[in-house]
């Protein structure tokens, strides 16, 4: 079995191999999934995030499922409708931020997954309670903080779970 590829986009502040990455592309591939991550170091505009996100997206053939992490996850959410993805896998997406709401992106039509810390202190949980209700998108929210990194195991749990059922 062959799953999608998977393609990465990380948060503001980090880059395109940190931990969560590194251990997330290490799961998918046993899944048979190709895992890619870009790198938007030195891009802070959100919308030129996205437009990197699409061009890098134009070269690949088979199903993608696209996997971002803050700020990335909302690049992925507002590029998955253009570059045609069969799926969208976030974690503590930045949606609804004070002063850049109408910014959110709308939810693509495509199986949604998010999964949120309880105790983040950068993207309120709120924030995703309300994209996930509004789109009814899958929410898993776990005893964690922004980065998410004590719950790394966890998140390739529900990863792994939403890249089988998408296949």
């Amino acid at each position: 079995m062959t799953g999608p590829a998977v393609i990465f986009s990380h948060g503001q502040e980090s880059g395109p191999w940190g931990t969560k990455i590194k251990v997330m592309a290490e799961a998918v591939s046993r899944f048979g999934c190709t895992a890619e991550s870009v790198d938007y170091q030195g891009i802070e505009d959100p919308s030129a995030r996205v437009d990197k996100l699409i061009d890098y997206c134009g070269n690949i053939d088979e199903p993608i499922l696209l996997v971002g992490s803050s700020m990335g996850g909302h690049v992925a959410t507002a590029a998955a409708d253009s570059v045609n993805a069969v799926g969208l896998f976030v974690l503590a997406p930045a949606y609804y931020m004070p002063g850049y709401e109408d910014l959110t992106p709308a939810a693509p039509k495509i199986p949604i997954s998010i999964v949120h810390g309880w105790h983040d202190d950068i993207v309120p949980v709120d924030n995703s309670i309300r994209f996930a209700r509004e789109c009814s998108a899958t929410l898993h929210i776990v005893d964690g903080d922004h980065r998410l990194t004590a719950n790394i195991e966890e998140i390739c749990y529900y990863l792994m779970r939403f890249v089988d059922q998408l296949s």
